[in-house]
């Protein structure tokens, strides 16, 4: 993944560990002082909360535990590769569209941050400017042609 990323995912762990945590232990304390807890709403609210809490924590500690950090401006050359901002054309409309390409955990289509797995993105990997490609999209086949490839 990209040191954004990267980043994101260590800002949502100390997130979840600093305040979200904690409130929702306070949550379960104010909930069990209402008295009993098997007709309990906000006590089994609090505790499904934590329960999602505890499984996104453990999830993204695994992931920044596995990550490997990869800076796009080591790289260069005029193929397609991770961490690539891309600008394409739309073969049928000529609008452009410029994405980077960067890791599952970190994309954001809104964004400009394109999956690595996403049909576009591996259509596109060792392709160069000029170089058309063609994607199957739920509204039929698309076709776009390279214009740009930077590694920022």
């Amino acid at each position: 993944m990209t040191e954004g990323g990267y980043t994101r995912l260590e800002e949502e762990l100390k997130h979840l560990k600093v305040t979200e945590r904690p409130a929702v232990i306070k949550a379960i304390e104010e909930a069990r002082a209402h008295g009993d807890l098997s007709e309990n709403a906000e006590y089994h609210a609090a505790k499904e909360k934590q329960g999602f809490i505890e499984g996104r924590v453990q999830e993204l500690e695994d992931k920044i535990g596995r990550a490997e950090v990869i800076d796009p401006s080591q790289f260069s050359g005029s193929k397609i590769k991770f961490g690539a901002t891309v600008c394409i054309a739309d073969e049928d409309t000529d609008e452009e569209s410029t994405y980077q390409i960067v890791g599952t955990d970190e994309s954001d289509i809104k964004s400009g941050l394109l999956s690595v797995s996403s049909p576009l993105a591996r259509a596109l990997i060792s392709k160069e400017v000029g170089d058309s490609i063609s994607v199957e999209a739920p509204g039929g086949a698309r076709g776009y042609e390279v214009v740009s490839v930077d590694f920022k």
